[in-house]
């Protein structure tokens, strides 16, 4: 373990019966980075309750394999809160509700520290106390909200696809964009009404397309067109793109099957399903989701039903009609049917 002012970095297992505070982390990962906003936030965390017996750690994920897969941490950064009896006190992933963050650490403060003389159903019932928040459907949809903004470094909300843009101002926006070279993500609103209407009042912006850099907005169709006024028909230097947003300039926007050959190897173990982990959309993707995490596996996951270019691109590109689809390292599994087989012969055991 090595120490960094009142954090330390842990790479075993955390102190047995003693109260800890796990941020899991990712260097690929901004804000869960040291001098990222997650981190940031975490050693304020850390300095207000220095004098408090809560020990504060960071883990990094893809590196600790062993601790992400008991606390069954799929997305960074991811916050575990453990108390006296080595039993998660909370787990908050995301960024979304720091309240909650601080308020769980509040709570595990000033838990009573367990004597001997408990016995272990009392141990349980304060352990078992509720201190989840329960989310609104609206603190749902801003949470999903917020995820796409953040799922590209340059992401386009607009009607239609890039390859078929439904409307002529979207269509102009994918132009501008491909003339700078720039490499983007984008969703069909069309696709989905309540993203479609919930993004309006999440940026308070009325129309479509509209553009995001970094998960904040930029603006639609005319600032679009004012930023490429100012950077002499280019908008890389105007949005303050990072090198690795560019394609070399004899390609245009990446293609499906270079976007799909990404997607399934994002993670070394990749789930394409309805809903996401934390909310499945549909009875075979929450029974993946049960068998992947019987079997502690730690897995990453895509909403096919947020692109509708993923969803049919990938029966195609793994010729493979129905979801949910599991992919490791890169390679097709099966779905739902062959999972279950592999974990009821420890096949999937002896793969990863």
């Amino acid at each position: 373990m090595t120490s960094t002012s009142s954090i330390t970095d842990l790479t075993t297992a955390p102190p047995p019966n003693a109260k800890s505070a796990l941020l899991f982390w990712a260097s690929w990962h901004e804000d869960s980075s040291p001098g990222g906003s997650a981190s940031n936030l975490f050693q304020t965390l850390a300095s207000t309750c220095s004098s408090s017996s809560l020990s504060f750690f960071r883990v990094e994920a893809e590196e600790v394999t062993d601790l992400s897969t008991e606390y069954n941490v799929t997305v960074v950064p991811t916050f575990v809160l453990i108390d006296q009896g080595n039993k998660i006190f909370d787990k908050i992933e995301g960024m979304d509700d720091v309240a909650r963050l601080t308020q769980a650490v509040s709570n595990l403060m000033q838990q009573t520290n367990i004597s001997g003389n408990e016995t272990e159903q009392q141990q349980d019932e304060k352990t078992n106390a509720p201190t989840n928040h329960v989310l609104t459907e609206e603190e749902k949809l801003h949470k999903s909200l917020k995820n796409l903004v953040n799922s590209s470094e340059v992401m386009l909300f607009m009607k239609g696809t890039p390859t078929n843009p439904k409307c002529g101002f979207s269509r102009q926006a994918i132009e501008m964009l491909s003339s700078s070279n720039i490499t983007f993500g984008s969703f069909d609103i069309l696709t989905d009404d309540s993203v479609r209407q919930g993004l309006k009042s999440y940026s308070d912006w009325p129309t479509y397309p509209q553009l995001y850099v970094k998960g904040e907005l930029v603006g639609g169709l005319d600032i679009m067109k004012e930023m490429m006024e100012e950077g002499d028909g280019d908008l890389s230097s105007e949005l303050d793109i990072s090198k690795n947003s560019f394609t070399p300039a004899s390609t245009n926007v990446m293609t499906l099957e270079d976007r799909l050959k990404s997607l399934i190897q994002r993670s070394k173990v990749m789930l394409f399903m309805k809903g996401l982990p934390s909310q499945p959309k549909c009875g075979f993707s929450r029974q993946i989701c049960e068998l992947l995490q019987s079997e502690k596996v730690s897995f990453d996951a895509f909403d096919i039903l947020t692109d509708e270019d993923v969803r049919q691109g990938l029966k195609k590109f793994s010729d493979w009609p129905t979801f949910p689809q599991l992919y490791i390292d890169g390679e097709l599994v099966g779905g739902l049917d062959i999972v279950k087989e592999m974990v009821e012969s420890g096949e999937l055991k002896e793969m990863m």
